[in-house]
């Protein structure tokens, strides 16, 4: 794609997103459950179902907590920096002016996230009582973008902050399309969840447009260095380092045993997803390669070989 056969969205966006089209959510007190079982394994466990059952609500609902301060993270320190560079005209790689207008938006449309995001941790807080446990300051992606954009020259650290934003606001939108379908979960959450879902359909599609107008011009060369440095940016964003240690003070919160405490901690201290092409977001992430049309050159095919069916 060049850039010159850029289409803005500016009327989609007037017309659908979600901070122009949706009522405020609110949370119901109802028998359906906060956060799905299936995305906190720790409850599913054979010593939390033996040893403290009743205390799985508590676990959801810091489960939730996290997963509200991981948006507002993901939107507003990463996302955001990005696309407000890009909209003020201010990132190195140039794009023209419709793209700009659309990062604008992207903009807008994040931050109304983790506004979203923090109004339902208040709504929860208030329901149920529970406040948050200390919560991460930091995501994968604080640590993985700058690793990788570590590794490349001054001239191409933000083309790599580029892709690594793209690559991940692909990824999420599949992930929130997963949490949106959960039907054991409270309406208002799932309904919260296809609200976001609306709007980062949009992005994810923007991101990949955006990275196929950069791949068009790039060098062979840079194309070369670039494709050396995806894999140092996947292995740092699917580890697991934070959500474990996120697990740990969970289980250091509940009202359990030092015996099964010890065992619970044992058992997520063993917890991981390979990070290869048997990763559960790896698809996800394959998928953008292919849609961006980074995955055409050669050379991003030998770098990936390990992620590729």
């Amino acid at each position: 794609m060049n850039a010159v056969d850029y289409q803005s969205f500016a009327d989609a966006w007037e017309n659908r997103a979600t901070i122009r089209t949706r009522p405020r959510r609110m949370l119901e007190n109802d028998d359906k459950l906060i956060y799905p079982l299936s995305r906190q394994q720790l409850v599913l466990s054979e010593t939390f179902l033996r040893e403290c059952p009743e205390q799985r609500d508590f676990a959801l609902v810091q489960t939730l907590y996290k997963f509200i301060n991981d948006v507002v993270i993901f939107e507003t320190e990463i996302v955001d920096k990005t696309a407000r560079s890009i909209a003020k005209n201010r990132f190195p790689v140039p794009f023209p002016f419709a793209c700009r207008y659309d990062a604008m938006t992207v903009v807008i449309d994040e931050d109304y996230h983790a506004l979203v995001a923090m109004d339902f941790m208040q709504q929860t807080v208030a329901l149920t009582g529970i406040e948050p446990i200390e919560l991460p300051d930091q995501i994968e992606l604080s640590r993985a973008i700058p690793a990788a954009m570590a590794l490349a020259p001054d001239h191409l650290r933000a083309a790599v902050e580029l892709i690594c934003v793209a690559i991940a606001e692909n990824t999420v939108t599949c992930d929130v399309a997963a949490f949106a379908r959960d039907d054991s979960v409270k309406h208002s959450i799932k309904g919260l969840m296809a609200d976001h879902l609306l709007d980062e359909g949009r992005h994810s599609g923007f991101w990949a447009r955006l990275v196929r107008i950069y791949w068009h011009t790039a060098s062979d060369a840079d194309r070369q260095c670039i494709a050396r440095i995806l894999p140092v940016f996947i292995s740092h964003y699917l580890t697991n380092d934070i959500q474990q240690a996120f697990d740990l003070r969970l289980i250091g919160a509940l009202r359990i045993s030092d015996a099964a405490r010890d065992a619970l901690q044992r058992e997520v201290s063993g917890v991981a997803f390979p990070i290869n092409r048997h990763h559960p977001l790896v698809a996800n992430i394959v998928r953008f390669f292919h849609s961006s049309s980074l995955l055409d050159s050669p050379c991003v095919q030998t770098a990936l070989s390990d992620y590729l069916v």
